[in-house]
């Protein structure tokens, strides 16, 4: 399977850390703390850029493989994991990161060997294309719509199960009124920020939909 699944776009990029070990603060301790103080809702960064369904950042210090016969590898360095669904394809996506939100990008991959800085957004949409892995095994789990989209039906899902639960036991007349009222309330409403999650509330379950959020891992 191919780095894409029908509209949607999956960058998979492992970038080499700085190796300073003998500094103080090493690159790797401070990018840790760095994605551990990251907002992850819609203040995220990834949030500025409206076309991300999901973004992952992580710091691998190594994997150890015992193949057959038994022998240890190791990776040569850390690596930033940096793992993004988005709409459309990979060079406006890099280009937009580079230019919308160029501080965090600065941010987090000037611990990174090899990184050019984000004046030149060319040269930054080249370097990720080398950091890049071929996604094997992408699964989207909305593969033809927009993050606009997918926040839109997710925010009409939740108002449908509201008025489902408000309206038990109503009559027709009664029913089909508030029922249009409802209606022109949910075409009134202004669009989800990404980020902000979606709370579908029933009797009998609680579920939080959420997009375009971001998760770190140190």
């Amino acid at each position: 399977m191919a780095n894409s699944r029908g509209t949607i776009y999956g960058l998979t990029a492992l970038c080499p850390i700085k190796d300073d070990e003998g500094d103080e603060r090493p690159h790797h301790m401070q990018l840790r703390e760095y994605l551990a103080a990251l907002q992850r809702d819609q203040r995220s960064p990834f949030s500025a850029i409206s076309s991300t369904h999901l973004a992952r950042l992580a710091v691998l210090d190594d994997v150890v493989f015992v193949g057959a016969p038994a022998m240890e590898e190791h990776l040569s360095s850390r690596y930033l994991v940096f793992v993004s669904n988005f709409d459309g394809d990979l060079d406006s996506y890099l280009t937009r990161m580079a230019r919308e939100v160029p501080w965090f990008v600065d941010d987090v991959w000037s611990h990174c060997t090899g990184y050019p800085g984000t004046r030149d957004p060319v040269a930054f949409v080249a370097y990720m294309k080398t950091c890049q892995l071929e996604t094997t095994f992408l699964f989207a789990d909305v593969d033809d719509k927009t993050v606009q989209e997918t926040l839109t039906a997710l925010e009409v899902q939740s108002e449908l199960v509201a008025f489902v639960e408000e309206n038990q036991g109503r009559a027709g007349e009664d029913l089909k009124s508030a029922f249009d009222r409802h209606l022109r309330h949910i075409r009134t409403m202004p669009p989800l920020v990404p980020g902000v999650r979606a709370l579908v509330v029933s009797e009998k379950t609680a579920t939080v939909h959420s997009t375009s959020l971001t998760v770190n891992d140190t």
